[in-house]
């Protein structure tokens, strides 16, 4: 069985609507996807009906902005109940920072000569409904500034850059029990393809996994040999899940195609166990893959 457990669409900042991300998924051979969007709920119903008709197993999933010592950590967080206030609340205040700065990042870039208006930005990425960083770029990519949002962000849009605007993010602490709450199952996504290994150390797994965290992220383009045999060592002696995945985002991020890193059966197993456990009401979709309820 082929398993994705990261991707993204339009929703947020992926380049394709959810349906058709799910329909790519399935052509590309995949047999359970994970919609992922950024700290949004969004396009789950849409990607619902995507799987079922298309007979791949979904997994709902949000992708959530924390901050763990002063670092930003991307949480991956699947089978929550997408109901729950407090989750809800959060993600709402999230999405407001994100969006929040992205006037300041305009102006930023006007002040540099470059015509980014709201006006221009809204037609550049139509129909998402978390505003942020990548569609800035896909601005200035459309504008002729940058030839792809690589470099939008190594020029201008970086920690640091030019047109940089800090925005809010959760407490990771906070969210691993928001996630609890909801009956969810978190997962840190790509931990040491930031530079954060330093950050993001065994004895802060550690710490992180007693706070409810069930996996990381292994398996994934940011990572090489050796931090993947780390990262899998410390899995192993915390008793973590270990997933792998594409973070697919379209044509929005060249190089990450679906199913290009999987998650192995059992893994997903494991995630789907612990949610039921919790007693989430949110289940593996699609027809495919029902051995795994």
């Amino acid at each position: 069985m082929t398993i994705d457990l990261h991707t993204h669409s339009s929703v947020s900042d992926g380049t394709e609507p959810p349906a058709a991300l799910v329909r790519a998924a399935a052509a590309a051979g995949l047999e359970v996807v994970a919609l992922t969007d950024h700290d949004t709920t969004a396009g789950w119903d849409e990607a619902v009906v995507a799987a079922e008709e298309a007979g791949i197993g979904l997994v709902r999933g949000i992708e959530v902005s924390t901050h763990f010592r002063d670092a930003g950590v991307h949480l991956l967080v699947y089978l929550p109940d997408a109901t729950d206030a407090g989750l809800q609340d959060e993600l709402a205040r999230i999405v407001a920072g994100r969006a929040g700065r992205v006037p300041a990042m305009l102006a930023r870039l006007r002040e540099l000569g470059i015509p980014a208006t709201e006006e221009a930005l809204a037609a550049a990425s139509p129909g998402n409904q978390v505003t942020g960083r990548p569609h800035v770029a896909d601005l200035l990519v459309r504008l002729g500034v940058v030839a792809d949002r690589d470099e939008a962000f190594a020029r201008y849009l970086s920690d640091g850059g030019p047109a940089y605007v800090d925005r809010y993010s959760a407490d990771l602490l906070d969210m691993l029990a928001r996630v609890e709450a909801a009956r969810g199952v978190a997962v840190v996504a790509h931990p040491w393809g930031r530079g954060s290994a330093d950050v993001l150390d065994e004895a802060a797994f550690g710490t992180l996994a007693d706070a409810g965290l069930a996996g990381i992220e292994v398996d994934h383009l940011d990572h090489d040999a050796a931090a993947r045999a780390r990262l899998r060592a410390i899995a192993h002696r915390l008793d973590l899940v270990v997933t792998g995945s594409s973070d697919h985002h379209g044509a929005g991020k060249t190089g990450h195609p679906l199913g290009v890193e999987t998650t192995a059966p059992d893994q997903l197993r494991r995630i789907l166990d612990r949610a039921a456990a919790f007693g989430s009401p949110t289940t593996l979709a699609g027809p495919a893959g029902k051995e795994l309820r």
